[in-house]
């Protein structure tokens, strides 16, 4: 595996804020299309819209998707640790609190850290860059403390708290995968469309296992929450994503992630008139130290 990935630039860092701030609005629109669409079924939907979107943006800029290049167990592997994501943390909620949830979820980063050394050499976290990642993980713990002081949500809430975990290690595995196959080097669309398609089908598949129907009745606000959660999201921003992670260290942009529930909780206030708390400030600094520390350049001695 190559080494070959350069530091975190500004134009990466610009980038990388926009994508976590569209992920943490799509939290406020998967949360309003809830009311009309089944989980599984609403996932689904916005993965086969978003794959339809990449073949079309593929075909308009001539970018060859389905020649050989040994790239297929790779990306169906992904695709299939994608829609296993996606499963672990709509049956999660059903056990345990969306804000324990995403406290659970957020441990992705940590997973890729862990696994990446063995990934890339050059990629090894030093010291005070592991501390950064522990910092930024606990602003984020911190903004959703309130979440483990409500009242329990029932006895078999460490079900929920184990698909949040499951969930994370999903996600890690993800890009662990990518960058340990073939697919470290394929186009971002390809690697997109593997995610999206298996994704598509995989949960199209399961939805009516679960009982889900399509709905009945599409209003304006569902049909705009499904259409910004599959062209603004699920096409462009993860497009954007995995253009990133051809270019840029994974185990860096990992870390950038930590920012995406914090931007749900501002997003929150914003759309939803949900307050803005002086713990959410402290996390926020909490984060920035922390992807500060993370992204700092190390030293000649660590490098080798």
């Amino acid at each position: 595996m190559s080494d070959r990935r350069k530091p975190i630039d500004g134009t990466a860092v610009a980038w990388l804020v926009l994508c976590c701030t569209l992920w943490g609005v799509n939290q406020i629109a998967a949360k309003l299309a809830l009311a009309g669409i089944p989980p599984l079924t609403q996932a689904s939907l916005r993965s086969l819209g978003a794959a339809a979107l990449v073949l079309a943006w593929a075909a308009a800029r001539r970018i060859p998707l389905f020649w050989r290049d040994g790239t297929a167990f790779g990306g169906l592997l992904a695709g299939a640790l994608f829609a296993g994501e996606f499963a672990c943390i709509f049956f999660g909620l059903q056990w345990t609190s969306a804000s324990r949830m995403v406290v659970f979820l957020y441990l992705a980063p940590f997973v890729v850290a862990l696994g990446m050394p063995f990934i890339a050499r050059a990629e090894r976290l030093s010291a005070s860059q592991t501390i950064g990642l522990l910092l930024a993980f606990s602003g984020v713990a911190y903004a959703f403390a309130e979440g483990f002081t409500q009242p329990s949500v029932g006895a078999h809430q460490w079900i929920g708290d184990a698909l949040g975990v499951g969930a994370a290690v999903l996600w890690g595995g993800t890009t662990l995968v990518i960058r340990a196959t073939p697919l470290s080097a394929a186009s971002a669309e390809k690697t997109l469309l593997y995610q999206l398609g298996a994704a598509g089908i995989l949960l199209g598949l399961a939805a009516p296992l679960f009982g889900e129907h399509w709905p009945t009745q599409w209003t304006p606000l569902l049909l705009g929450s499904l259409l910004f959660q599959t062209v603004i999201v699920s096409f462009a921003s993860y497009l954007l994503w995995f253009w990133l992670m051809r270019h840029y260290p994974a185990t860096r942009l990992a870390s950038f992630t930590l920012l995406t529930p914090v931007f749900g909780l501002l997003a929150g206030a914003a759309l939803l008139d949900e307050p803005i708390t002086q713990r959410l400030v402290i996390a926020l600094f909490g984060v920035a130290i922390g992807i500060a520390l993370v992204n700092r350049p190390q030293s000649a001695l660590v490098r080798r």
